[in-house]
């Protein structure tokens, strides 16, 4: 617990007085134990396969809980399976004591909700329209008593959630719930309406067995969402080890490719792309200068200038880029952006000489993010510009060397919001791996 700041294990403290205040009235209930105890084991299993195989976590049993159960008996269902799942991160026990408090409050707050609202007369009548209105009012309440706790760790300085303690860095906290919020309320509303149909056919004549196949589908489903996570993990590892491979290689870009890639993302989503062309791009971004594993490393670290053969070899970096990723199907249009970044509008661009629209259009978009990263990051060879200078250059640029339209695209979302780049050049590139180049204005790849 020491790593802990004190603020965040004051901040457990208060949740677990509130679960026990919400807990309090559990010995005067008349309720049917068996229901308590089968949907505590229920959710216990659940949760121990979902954080085991799936990362995550299962809310339909506790909803359900929370529209059949006396809120103090729903909130009880909770405890067992938070304080059994299997935690990764230390300290294992305050995270476990924080999970179930935090869901002991937020089962209870919803079961109150849906009860004042005559939501249990609709379950227990089998009567599932007038059963939506309390049971959709108690699902916006369990998912923003959550997601106000998990803020409410942040701010104080315990980091993110699924595992909220062990950081220091702090949130504000209308930042913090803002976004979790509108994360976790479409998956928490799908789990409430699967809890919402366990609820009522658990009431039904067919009983908890009709009720428990309902889950069947939700875990096919849940099976198939978590292998897409998983292949996305996937490509995220095969970028992220490409890339590190070229910033080994040339440690004079190193963050350049991530900064072209955060620059290709605001043209594609200032151009109106869709999300998944979006992420593509910011693909072709990171790992557009890749072909530089297939360059010489003598001549990525040669002192002065390089003559014209060894300019000629480095030229041919898109082409061994290209050749690199052309086995990898999720890059998509990525490949051609990594082949023809380096050409230009009037033709005298490499490594083919294409013009205007022969193009690819996502060559396009990365050119004119990998000619503004490259003006405005500090090199051995050049000095960094200021943003307006280079949005200036690229504009007076625009029709010969880079696409109008993807220029006038970067120059609105920069002038509207700004350049915060996630990697900046003083944080990944300040420490080159070789020795150090002059300014050397010959060098391809850096528009003047």
């Amino acid at each position: 617990m020491d790593a802990v700041p004190a603020r965040a294990r004051a901040c457990v403290a208060c949740v677990v007085l509130a679960a026990l205040f919400c807990l309090r009235h559990l010995p005067e209930l008349h309720t049917p134990w068996y229901a308590v105890a089968l949907l505590a084991a229920l959710y216990a299993g659940c949760e121990h396969i979902a954080r085991s195989r799936f990362a995550g976590t299962f809310h339909p049993v506790l909803l359900a809980a929370a529209f059949l159960l006396p809120p103090p008996a729903a909130a009880l269902v909770a405890v067992p399976g938070a304080l059994l799942s299997g935690v990764a991160e230390r300290p294992a026990v305050l995270r476990r004591v924080w999970r179930a408090a935090q869901l002991v409050v937020a089962v209870w707050a919803a079961a109150r909700v849906h009860w004042s609202l005559g939501g249990r007369d609709a379950v227990v009548a089998s009567d599932f329209r007038y059963a939506l209105l309390p049971a959709a009012a108690a699902v916006l309440v369990f998912c923003l008593v959550l997601t106000v706790l998990d803020a409410a760790v942040l701010a104080a300085g315990a980091g993110a959630p699924p595992a909220p303690l062990g950081q220091r860095d702090r949130v504000p906290v209308r930042r913090a719930w803002r976004g979790l919020f509108t994360r976790s309320l479409a998956p928490v509303a799908v789990h409430g309406l699967v809890g919402l149909m366990m609820a009522v056919l658990w009431r039904s004549p067919y009983g908890p067995v009709a009720a428990l196949l309902v889950m069947l589908p939700m875990g096919v489903s849940w099976w198939a969402f978590a292998q897409y996570h998983r292949e996305r993990a996937a490509h995220q590892a095969t970028i992220r080890a490409l890339v590190q491979a070229v910033d080994i290689k040339d440690g004079y870009t190193r963050g350049h490719g991530e900064r072209v890639g955060q620059a290709s993302m605001m043209i594609a989503r200032e151009l109106g792309l869709d999300d998944d062309r979006v992420e593509v791009l910011r693909f072709a971004g990171i790992l557009h200068d890749v072909g530089k594993l297939g360059v010489p490393t003598r001549l990525l670290r040669k002192d002065g200038p390089l003559t014209p053969e060894e300019r000629r070899v480095i030229e041919l970096h898109p082409e061994y880029g290209h050749e690199i990723v052309r086995g990898i199907g999720f890059l998509g249009e990525a490949r051609a952006a990594v082949l023809h970044h380096h050409e230009r509008m009037d033709g005298s661009g490499y490594p083919y000489g294409l013009a205007g629209t022969q193009i690819p259009e996502s060559a396009r978009v990365v050119a004119v993010a990998d000619a503004f990263d490259a003006m405005t990051s500090t090199r051995s060879y050049s000095r960094a510009r200021p943003v307006p200078a280079a949005l200036e250059e690229l504009q007076r640029c625009a029709g010969s060397h880079f696409d109008p339209r993807m220029v006038a695209a970067l120059v609105r979302v920069i002038t509207r919001s700004g350049w915060r780049p996630a990697v900046t050049a003083d944080e990944s590139g300040s420490r080159p791996l070789g020795p150090p180049r002059p300014r050397t204005p010959s060098r391809p790849g850096v528009h003047r």
